[in-house]
C-alpha cells in the first residue's frame, strides 16, 4: 500500500517492519465497510489507507500516512489523522508533527483542518519528476 500511495519513494517492508520495532511505534489501519464483515471474506478486509506514526517522550510524529488513490475523498484520511492523534495521546504525547508536501494542497488542506499549524520549513525535501518540493512541517498540540 505504501508504494501504491507514494510511488516516487516507496519504503521497503523490511524498513516498515524496522520501524514498527521501534518502542512507542503504532500503525493503523482503515479497511472498507460494507456488508460482510470483518473476517468472513477468505481475501480478508480491503485496506483503503494507513498511518505509521510513533511517540517518543511527549512529542509524537506521523511518520507516514497514505490513502490509496480509488479511495481518497471518501474522509478515510481524516479518520486516520483523528485515530493516530488519539494513539499517540494515549501513548502520553502533548504535540503530534508531521511532514507535508508544499505542494500537496489537499493534504495540507486536511491537516490545517485537523488542527495542525506550520512550524518550520524543510527546502527540497521530498523528490519530484520535475525537481524537489519543500516540505512544510505542521505540529498540533494537545
Amino acid at each position: 500500500m505504501q508504494q501504491a500511495c507514494f510511488s516516487d519513494e516507496p519504503w521497503s517492508a523490511e524498513f516498515i517492519g524496522s520501524l514498527l520495532a521501534q518502542p512507542g511505534t503504532f500503525a493503523l489501519l482503515a479497511v472498507r465497510g460494507g456488508d460482510d464483515p470483518v473476517g468472513t471474506d477468505p481475501m480478508g478486509p480491503d485496506p483503503l489507507g494507513f498511518v505509521l506514526a510513533r511517540v517518543v517522550a511527549e512529542d509524537a510524529e506521523i511518520l507516514t500516512i497514505g490513502v490509496l488513490p480509488g479511495a481518497r475523498g471518501g474522509g478515510f484520511g481524516r479518520r486516520l489523522v483523528d485515530e493516530a492523534t488519539d494513539g499517540a495521546r494515549r501513548l502520553g504525547a502533548t504535540a503530534l508533527f508531521l511532514e507535508v508536501a508544499e505542494d500537496n494542497a489537499a493534504a495540507r488542506a486536511l491537516y490545517a483542518a485537523a488542527g495542525f499549524a506550520p512550524v518550520g520549513r524543510r527546502p527540497g525535501y521530498y523528490k519530484r519528476p520535475d525537481g524537489r518540493v519543500a516540505a512544510l512541517v505542521l505540529r498540533r498540540s494537545f
